[in-house]
């Protein structure tokens, strides 16, 4: 057996990766891509997409952020604090049909990284675990379906694995026969159902969740734990994500 087909995990139909180079290798030989970054691009997805937005993912937090953004007649989301930002409750009040710009090196990168295969890719997290899966149930019965869990960045650059983004996944994979998820699949799915009955509490005391609150935005962290509180299903078509249909 070849390394490509171990590492695609081809003998189930769902499965689960880490990060880009998980995209890169799943995404190809998948016929669905679900893109998860609880905290919080895809739960910022989710809340703009919610309002009738159109959200553009960009990958770099630079000056061509400001660029593209013009290029495209879209808002630029700001740092934290600011309003738009990578910051769900600053998207709440969000006027309806607006365009956003969101720069995020995990979820965007994800997302664009996906997209090159030329598969469907939805934003999925906590809020729209249940809307998603059920969509792909409906749209995409049987298809092989690739979950990513984006996790974060150390300064380093490395990839840090985040216990959100792998519990996120597992509330969408959690909905699916568990014959067949690959074994990476099943342990996402086993976490979300050991911690699903205590959510805003494990996403405020991991990692992640401690370093929004150290930085005063803890209010995010809970609108992210709001297991199942959406119906939206942002899909990523012609550079956009948008309601799917």
């Amino acid at each position: 057996m070849s390394q490509v087909d171990v590492f695609a995990q081809t003998s189930y139909g769902i499965r689960l990766e880490w990060g880009t180079e998980g995209v890169r290798r799943l995404a190809p030989c998948s016929q669905v891509v679900v893109i998860v970054d609880v905290l919080s691009f895809t739960t910022c997805v989710d809340v703009a997409v919610s309002r009738d937005a159109v959200v553009f993912p960009y990958r770099y937090k630079d000056d061509s952020a400001i660029e593209f953004a013009q290029s495209v007649g879209a808002l630029l989301a700001g740092k934290r604090g600011q309003a738009p930002s990578l910051s769900p409750d600053s998207l709440l009040s969000l006027a309806p049909h607006s365009r956003l710009v969101l720069p995020s090196p995990n979820g965007s990168t994800c997302t664009i990284i996906a997209r090159e295969s030329q598969v469907p890719v939805l934003a999925g997290c906590l809020r729209n675990a249940q809307a998603i899966s059920e969509f792909i149930h409906r749209q995409y019965s049987g298809a092989a379906v690739a979950v990513i869990a984006c996790g974060e960045q150390w300064p380093s650059g490395m990839l840090r694995p985040a216990i959100e983004d792998f519990i996120g996944a597992g509330a969408i994979l959690s909905q699916f026969d568990p014959a067949e998820l690959s074994p990476e699949a099943k342990m996402a799915a086993g976490a979300y159902e050991q911690m699903r009955s205590d959510m805003p509490a494990v996403l405020a005391e991991c990692s992640s969740g401690r370093e929004l609150a150290a930085l005063g935005f803890p209010e995010d962290v809970a609108r992210a734990s709001e297991l199942n509180a959406s119906l939206t299903v942002p899909i990523f078509e012609d550079g956009t994500y948008h309601q799917a249909r």
